[in-house]
């Protein structure tokens, strides 16, 4: 049995890419030939097995689920082009998976029906005030992406200090906690964070590397949010001689003392846990022109590699570039979206979300850091968005509220 290549007029909601074109006009004619194979090699149980979507794998072979009726997988076919069943999960086991569940209803539920999304209205703002406080005040739906850099553990004195590494994992699982709160279903969370270099304090004691990245992930999970994806953050091969790590052994160049320069850094990718599809977080947005307008077009990131040069701050310690935060602004959100950081440091997510025509959200305890953040977007409101609104809060004092 040939499966014809040629797809069908579509009317409505018409198919973009070649895939999606293809399985539009080959899967009822896969989905025969599972549910066949099936009634043939799983007939003891065939009654209960559900399809699931037909997916092409690169090799042009089709990839399709057989599940239970209560969603759970009990197996796998793959069906070539030619609609030949050319791999499939052992019989006895689909069997055995699908008697051990129990038949149950022969039908799956249908999935709920949602209303569109509608975000909480708020102006850009900037608050003094410590994070884990100031966000319990905002409403569901107030934000729709968090991108943040936390504080460094303990590795720039000037910068943050905790009294010890736990104490640093609980602050930033209460930070995670509060941002899911008002963080809107579906939504994302990006977290720059790279692993610690703590410098031996004596000459009897060598220095330590803490894996926050990984510790990080742990921290993100209890908070109620999914893995998605790690993209690495690639710097010139210079920007890590900044550490000193490495330097004995270029001198030395003695075995077990091999240390590489460290010019990576993480960009972490969590979804707000939901039972709903991506798609859903696009098809129930309420302005679809603002979808629309969100389009990633021309070139993107087609790896998880991104080179990006660092960036440097007279007043702050450890910001991280525009080009960065553009990045995953762009490919994590909307038009009009509103954009959190709970660490405003020096009003990076600020400045690009306002160049990105989204609103944002900056938290920062740090009263200097603060203060400059206000200059800056002060200055950039005044010059380039002269009709734009940022509120200046400083909740540490009575919630005194200036306007911009």
């Amino acid at each position: 049995m040939k499966i014809s290549p040629k797809v069908s007029a579509v009317k409505r909601s018409k198919p973009t890419t070649p895939v999606e074109r293809k399985r539009k006009s080959d899967s009822p004619t896969i989905r025969k030939i599972a549910r066949k194979w099936a009634k043939k090699w799983v007939s003891a149980v065939s009654s209960s097995v559900q399809l699931g979507l037909p997916e092409l794998d690169r090799n042009g072979v089709w990839k399709v689920a057989l599940l239970a009726a209560d969603g759970r997988q009990l197996g796998e076919l793959g069906i070539s082009s030619a609609g030949e069943v050319v791999s499939n999960t052992d019989c006895k086991l689909i069997i055995s998976r699908a008697t051990s569940i129990g038949t149950g209803s022969t039908k799956r539920k249908k999935p709920k029906t949602f209303s569109k999304f509608l975000p909480t209205p708020i102006p850009n703002k900037v608050i003094l005030g410590d994070a884990a406080t100031v966000l319990e005040d905002f409403p569901l739906d107030s934000v729709q992406l968090v991108v943040t850099s936390p504080p460094y553990y303990n590795a720039k004195p000037e910068y943050s200090e905790y009294l010890d590494y736990q104490e640093y994992l609980d602050f930033l699982r209460k930070i995670a906690t509060r941002s899911a709160a008002i963080l809107s279903e579906g939504r994302f969370f990006v977290i720059n964070v790279s692993p610690v270099l703590l410098r031996r304090t004596s000459r009897n004691e060598s220095s330590r590397r803490l894996a926050i990245p990984f510790d990080v992930h742990k921290v993100m999970e209890s908070a109620g949010f999914e893995f998605i994806d790690d993209i690495i953050w690639v710097k010139p091969d210079g920007a890590g001689w900044v550490s000193n790590r490495g330097r004995r052994f270029s001198a030395d160049r003695q075995p077990l003392q091999y240390k590489p320069v460290p010019v990576t850094e993480y960009i972490l990718v969590y979804r707000k846990k939901t039972d709903k599809l991506i798609d859903w977080n696009i098809r129930a947005h309420y302005d679809r022109a603002a979808v629309s307008r969100s389009k990633i077009l021309g070139e993107y990131d087609v790896t998880n590699v991104w080179r990006i040069a660092p960036s440097h701050s007279k007043i702050h310690p450890a910001t991280y570039p525009d080009e960065l935060v553009r990045r995953v602004i762009r490919y994590y959100s909307f038009e009009g979206d509103m954009v959190l950081d709970p660490f405003g440091g020096s009003g990076t997510t600020g400045r690009v979300a306002l160049k990105m025509n989204r609103r944002f959200l900056l938290i920062e305890k740090n009263p200097s850091y603060y203060h400059d953040m206000e200059l800056s977007l002060r200055r950039l409101a005044a010059t380039d968005f002269p009709g734009a609104r940022i509120d200046f809060e400083q909740a540490e004092r009575n919630n005194d509220k200036d306007e911009l």
